[in-house]
């Protein structure tokens, strides 16, 4: 099948008449996908929807072409995403129909072991016999192809959604996938929107009793677009046990509460470590924060994790230590944690 040309698609657009508001930014090809970058007023973003899917069924038509994305940008600056009254742009939640839970694993800061935690949750999911998909939201940092040993981009279906890929018995879809993994992602709010909002929709989830969403750090655009855009049974906070941590996980969590999102509960990683040659245990972060938070802040304490060298080693190998070492205290402690958060669920 021949390729589309860039010409072929900008004269495809130019046929389409778009708002004068609207203006192509860029097109992208690679084989048969395409993607669409369109600069609009970020204070249209959210009326914006049914445009974006407009041009991906025009392009989709073009011969040639397998797959077809839009991405929004801002040719202005942009509203700060922290005000209340972005919610008023989304009144539409997406609603996947076959997924019965969406969780959010979030944290206030980064490198506190989120995006472990993420992937070795969804991996105790299905240890605890749960049909289990594991979405990377982190758009900037996307870390979960790496943990996951999994490279290439996913197929598209005849319907034109992206299937996810499959590794240790999930179903997995990241931003990752589609760009270089040292390309910088340099985007303004209205494309991290519609990118993320594009995780969702366009991707044959197929029928799932868990979806783990790993979040990327802080209290960013990504996070107001879950919060907002999609139907999330609640958000899981991870952090760290020492104070530092905690005011940032803090912040999290007052996000999601701001935004009515429940916060299902606090997990407490890097709790403590024990050496492995004479088993002292020495409390590196301290110990016991997440947990006095919790009570302190009237939410479910999950439970905690310890810091060791086999959690980091597993994960940097594409093998969280819940797949690696199934019967370790770790993968217990997951699968522990999973029981207590999908019992809370249903």
């Amino acid at each position: 099948m021949t390729a589309p040309t860039q010409q072929t698609i900008l004269d495809s657009l130019r046929a389409m008449n778009l708002p004068p508001d609207v203006v192509v930014g860029g097109v992208s090809l690679d084989g048969g996908r395409v993607g669409v970058v369109l600069e609009i007023d970020p204070a249209k973003a959210g009326a914006m929807e049914p445009l974006c899917r407009e041009v991906e069924k025009r392009i989709g038509g073009i011969k040639g072409v397998t797959a077809a994305s839009v991405v929004l940008s801002a040719h202005k600056a942009a509203p700060t995403l922290a005000t209340p009254e972005r919610k008023s742009n989304h009144p539409v939640k997406i609603h996947l129909p076959n997924v019965k839970h969406i969780i959010a694993v979030a944290s206030g800061k980064g490198g506190v072991g989120k995006s472990t935690t993420s992937a070795n949750l969804a991996i105790a999911f299905k240890q605890n016999g749960l049909k289990t998909g594991l979405l990377d939201a982190d758009i900037y940092g996307p870390s979960i192809p790496r943990m996951m040993n999994l490279k290439g981009k996913p197929q598209t279906t005849d319907d034109k959604k992206m299937v996810p890929m499959e590794r240790y018995g999930l179903r997995v879809m990241s931003m990752g996938f589609l760009i270089a993994e040292d390309a910088p992602m340099i985007w303004r709010g209205p494309m991290v929107h519609s990118a993320i909002t594009q995780l969702f929709r366009d991707v044959a989830w197929g029928d799932l009793d868990a979806l783990v969403v790993d979040l990327p750090p802080g209290t960013g655009d990504a996070q107001l677009t879950m919060a907002q855009s999609v139907e999330l049974a609640g958000a899981v906070i991870v952090s760290t046990p020492q104070d530092i941590a905690l005011i940032d996980a803090r912040k999290g969590l007052n996000m999601f509460r701001r935004v009515e999102v429940p916060v299902l509960g606090i997990i407490e990683n890097m709790s403590y470590y024990l050496c492995p040659h004479c088993g002292t245990r020495s409390e590196i972060f301290g110990h016991g924060g997440a947990r006095d938070e919790a009570k302190n802040l009237d939410l479910p304490f999950l439970g905690e994790i310890p810091l060791d060298i086999a959690v980091r080693q597993t994960g940097d190998a594409g093998e969280p230590i819940a797949e690696a070492q199934p019967d370790s205290a770790f993968a217990e402690a997951y699968r522990a944690i999973a029981a207590k958060l999908y019992g809370a669920l249903r």
